[in-house]
Order: C-alpha cells, then structure tokens, then sequence
C-alpha cells in the first residue's frame, strides 16, 4: 500500500492515528503546522511535513506521494468549508486516491440545527463532488470531552446546566474514533460510504453525569435549561456567541453557537442513531462510557 497522509498530526487524534498506522508498518506522511512537535513520529520514520490548510500554497506540494489521505476536520467553526476545501483541491492536485473525513454523527439528517454540522455537511459536498474516492466517520459525541470539560466544572461547583434534555446519544471514545479511521485507511472496500461511529450505549446527558457523580462521590445538580438559558450560562463564563466574534485575545476559544445548538441537536433526536459500524469494523467492541470515566477519574476535584 501507498503513503498515508494524516493531517493535524499534532493534535490527539491525528497523533494516534499515525502512531497506529506506524506500528502496523504503513509508510506515514505527517503534515502539521508545527513540526517540531512530532519529533517522536519522524523518529519512528514518518515523513513530518509543515502544512497549513489556511495556506494553499505548498499544500499539494506537501501532499505529493501520498495515496490515501486523512482529513481530519479542524477546530475553527464557521472556517472549515474553506480551510478543508483548500486540502481536498491540493489532495486531488497531489493525486491522492482516497480522503477519510472525520464528520459528525446525524450531519445529514434534514432540519439538524446544529452549526457544526453545517460545516461538516458543506464539506461532506465537497468531496462528494470532487474526483476522489471518499469515506465518511461520523464521530458521536466524545466520551473524553464527557469526563473531562463537562464532568470536571460540574463536580467543582456541583451543578451543571444540559439543554439536551432527554434527548439521547451514543456517547463515543475517541480511541474507537481513532480505531475505525485506521482500519478504514488500511482495508479495503471503504470507498465512496458513510459510517456511524458511535459508543455501544444511548445515553442521556443527565444520567451520564449521574454516573460521574455516583463514580466521584460527590452530588452533581443537573439542571435542565432551554436554549437561551444554555445561551446565558455560557455568556457568564466568558464565552463569545458567535465564532466570527472570536479574537486571538477572547479567553474562551470556541464559541458557545456551536455548544448550545448541538445540545439541540441531541434533544430534538437527531444523533440518537445506533450503530455497529465501529465492532463491524475495527472487529473489536467500542469502549464503555464507564471505562472512559475509569481512565479520567484520577484528574477530577477530590
């Protein structure tokens, strides 16, 4: 097989996925905006490259050699139509083969509200009108965001306030994100089909912070708000509403849009999707919400 290209092989998911892809014996092209992070993979023989999707420039350059490329989305909401636009372009320019796009679970089911999602949607339509095979993982909520931003702040001030209400979703850990990409890029037979990539259990917000609580020791108050509400909490710890309002200097770097509308999302139904594309694939069962927590249990508040 080829060269496989993992992009934002900085950051924790691209990271692991090279790192597998290494051990396996898979020749790896590594593209980041910052080189001199990934010391470890160029060690261990992947080819680091400098990269940056805000910069077309060089970008098949970067690419060239590669047959089969991982696209994961980057963080910037409302930017990365454009920003994985311009690596699909230069994927098809450097003759890449294939693209595996990390999206979002539910993305295309009509009337989703979420605004992440939209970006996930442009670029699903990218690639689907491009000249290159594709493959879409639509990755479920992570269960490590769960144990750590959401169940962290709730156990230090006892309460926390959910505008997903009772809606549920197939809580999901990253590793079985990570676990399907690669064997996606390493087996055949993937091209051009969608796969929900989901946790092995529906949960309610609520009782996944019952969980963290019953787990910690320590009483969380769940209180169930609508969306302004969610709006309100999020304005009083700093956060901007809208990502076009973010500057280098805002102290929260996301903004609450997005949260607020995929809270929707999960309360409207539209991630309450259940799927055994991870087992099915990988061959191996995802991971528990309850192992996640066990693993992140020792950096929560005493």
């Amino acid at each position: 097989m080829g060269k496989i290209i993992v992009s934002g092989a900085s950051g924790q998911f691209g990271h692991a996925a090279a790192s597998q892809l290494l051990d396996m014996g898979q020749e790896v092209i590594a593209l980041t905006r910052s080189p001199e992070k990934l010391a470890d993979l160029a060690e261990r023989g992947a080819e680091v490259r400098a990269a940056d999707f805000d910069s077309p420039d060089g970008l098949a350059d970067a690419m060239a050699g590669g047959e089969k490329l991982l696209l994961i989305s980057t963080t910037m909401v409302g930017e990365r139509p454009r920003q994985h636009g311009n690596a699909i372009k230069a994927a098809v320019d450097a003759g890449v083969q294939h693209i595996v796009y990390t999206s979002l679970l539910g993305v295309r089911r009509p009337g989703n509200p979420s605004v992440e999602g939209f970006d996930h949607i442009a670029t699903e339509k990218l690639l689907e009108q491009s000249d290159v095979a594709y493959t879409f993982l639509r990755n479920s909520l992570y269960a490590e965001a769960v144990a750590t931003a959401m169940a962290i702040p709730a156990l230090t001030s006892g309460s926390k306030p959910e505008n997903a209400g009772k809606g549920r979703v197939p809580i999901v850990s990253r590793d079985d994100c990570v676990a399907i990409a690669v064997a996606v890029l390493t087996q055949q037979g993937h091209e051009n089909k969608a796969y929900d990539v989901t946790g092995p259990e529906l949960w309610q917000l609520p009782d996944a912070m019952a969980l963290v609580a019953e787990m910690a020791g320590k009483p969380i108050e769940v209180q169930l708000v609508d969306d302004e509400g969610m709006y309100q909490y999020f304005d009083a710890i700093g956060a901007v509403r809208k990502s076009e309002d973010l500057t280098p200097d805002t102290p929260i770097p996301w903004a609450s849009e997005g949260m607020v509308t995929f809270g929707q999302s999960i309360r409207e139904g539209f991630m309450d999707i259940e799927s055994d594309d991870v087992e099915r694939i990988t061959g191996k069962k995802p991971r528990t919400l309850k192992s996640v927590f066990e693993q992140y249990q020792g950096a929560w508040p005493a």
